[in-house]
């Protein structure tokens, strides 16, 4: 309003400065014309001055003289202007405040009949609710500004628990549930094109007060009232991909019960809106997974967890289109794996053509073998959390749509990448990864049906030198295996690492053998383990690991 009133004012100032000037110009001619007439005709002259005397005086003193009184009116019309504008900001608010009353108003006659008007004005009032302690400025488009806490309260909770069923009601649509295919109809139709914008605003004000909301509880509230609304985003795609993104942010990064209300959002716009918004989902929950993969302790394992669990879930609102985002990312862990092996492998090369044939410059020498930093970043891709937690999320996938035609071929390409992974470095150090790589084949193979030659992956693990001498690091803390990818060489020279070698290498061995134990060929699959069992029983100078063993065999026969 002041800037209004600044823009008024100078505009009168600069129209009473030309008026001036060409009063001023006027003046200066009419002077002239008296004197040129005094020249040609005196007569005329004398007689104008014995008639009109007055005439013949006039100068430019009288000229500055009205320009001043013309100056002293416009600054008193300026300030009865600017009292008027005053007066009029002093009672502009008092037309803005949303009252409780009036609330209470639109809401029984919403109640009663659905008024229009009444939709509208709460739709008013939901924009300034969403909006308010925003930066509007001097926007004229709103109506309402202000409120009090308690209005708010009750415009929010009004409108997200009703709004659905009023706009369904307007549209003609059930009370509950419907397809796209639903909207699409619709949008063709006259209801559409005069209520759609009811529709948008709901939506686009709800979108944008989930963006500022902190509170956890609060964007749970909102988004549970929300996915009963979600079929009218076919309509409106931009929205579609704003909300996804947002329900993606919460599901990822949230805590309490956000996650699972964010998650059901997302399950629930899929089922409704089809294959382009299941899609995206899948997109984006992959890539929030992986993201949240980097780094695991032991509070950050259950949420991992259950991320891989929304995810699978996820899969099943539509199979066909799962095995195509599966079969994409299991490649691409394919690729991983084979970049590496074939690096290591001009590495090896590389060492045997140096032994025939030595290069004769130190620089040729340097191209042809990479440098140990460069070996262990090669390693690196493979042996880290987010490549291991993703082999266990299709893993997981698998093995819970293995009666699924679609999916259960990805079953052998994934046995193939998590077999190469576990021979990938066979050190002490990294019998973690292998442990972990044995129990996804267990599962795998227990699911699908299908026998996966693990026993030599477990028994190599027995022929470690440090398991066939004393410990000479100390008893050392205990260690669990399976919540670990590197032992430090320090650690693997303790009594607790070799215990925990020995017993997880039993433990997996009998579940590998349990799934076959009613076969007509156990006897011959079980017999090479058995035979490496006894030697290693012989070989092996400490008493706990023989009883272990023992107890083993005579499970087997």
């Amino acid at each position: 309003m002041a800037s209004k009133k600044e823009a008024k004012k100078q505009k009168g100032k600069t129209e009473v400065k030309k008026s001036v000037i060409m009063d001023k110009k006027e003046a200066k001619d009419h002077i002239g014309t008296l004197k040129s007439l005094q020249e040609k005709d005196p007569e005329f002259y004398e007689f104008l001055k014995e008639h009109d005397k007055e005439l013949l005086e006039f100068d430019e003193e009288d000229l500055d003289d009205t320009v001043e009184t013309d100056g002293e009116e416009e600054e008193v019309d300026d300030t009865a202007e600017n009292s008027d504008l005053e007066a009029a900001e002093e009672e502009e608010p008092s037309k803005n405040v949303i009252t409780s009353a009036m609330v209470d108003s639109w809401c029984d006659a919403v109640r009663d009949g659905a008024k229009l008007g009444a939709v509208r004005s709460l739709l008013r009032a939901f924009r300034s609710a969403c909006h308010y302690g925003d930066d509007n400025g001097d926007d004229p488009t709103t109506k309402f500004s202000t409120m009090s806490s308690s209005v708010f309260n009750k415009i929010m909770v009004f409108v997200l628990n009703e709004m659905d069923g009023i706009l369904r009601g307007l549209l003609k649509l059930p009370p509950s549930g419907g397809k796209k295919e639903m909207v699409m109809d619709l949008m063709t139709t006259r209801r559409w094109k005069n209520y759609n914008h009811l529709v948008k605003s709901y939506l686009g004000n709800a979108l944008h007060v989930l963006n500022q909301m902190t509170d956890n509880e609060m964007i749970a509230f909102m988004l549970r009232r929300l996915k009963f609304s979600s079929l009218f985003l076919a309509a409106f795609p931009a929205l579609l991909r704003k909300y996804i993104k947002v329900a993606l942010h919460f599901w990822g990064t949230g805590s309490g019960a956000l996650p699972v209300v964010s998650f059901l959002f997302l399950r629930d716009s899929c089922i409704r809106l089809g294959s382009d918004c299941l899609d995206d989902c899948i997109r984006g929950m992959y890539k929030a997974y992986v993201l949240n993969c980097h780094f695991i302790n032991s509070t950050k394992l259950q949420h991992i967890q259950f991320l891989s669990n929304c995810i699978i879930e996820l899969l099943r609102v539509d199979i066909p289109s799962a095995y195509q985002h599966a079969f994409v990312y299991i490649r691409q862990l394919a690729m991983i794996l084979k970049g590496t092996l074939s690096s290591s492998t001009k590495k090896k090369k590389t060492k045997s053509k140096g032994k025939s044939e030595p290069s004769n410059t130190k620089k040729e020498k340097g191209k042809e073998a990479p440098s140990s930093s460069t070996k262990k970043d090669m390693f690196r891709k493979v042996y880290q959390w987010k490549f291991m937690n993703c082999l266990e999320l299709w893993t997981g996938v698998v093995c819970a749509y293995s009666s699924e035609a679609d999916l259960r071929p990805l079953a052998y390409p994934l046995t193939q990448i998590i077999t190469g992974v576990a021979r990938l470095v066979p050190s002490a150090c990294y019998f973690p990864v292998r442990l972990r790589c044995v129990r996804m084949l267990n599962r795998i193979s227990a699911s699908t049906g299908s026998f996966i030659p693990v026993s030599l992956l477990l028994l190599d693990m027995l022929n470690i030198k440090e398991l066939h001498k004393p410990p000479s690091g100390g008893v050392g803390k205990a260690i669990d295996l399976f919540s670990i990818l590197k032992v430090s060489k320090s650690i693997l020279k303790t009594r607790a690492f070799q215990e925990a070698c020995v017993y997880s290498v039993v433990e997996e061995l009998a579940e590998h053998l349990s799934q076959w134990s009613y076969s007509i060929a156990f006897l011959e699959l079980s017999f090479v383990p058995c035979v490496r069992l006894r030697n290693f029983c012989k070989s092996t100078k400490v008493e706990r690991f023989r009883k272990e063993i023992r107890h083993l065999l005579r499970q087997v026969y």
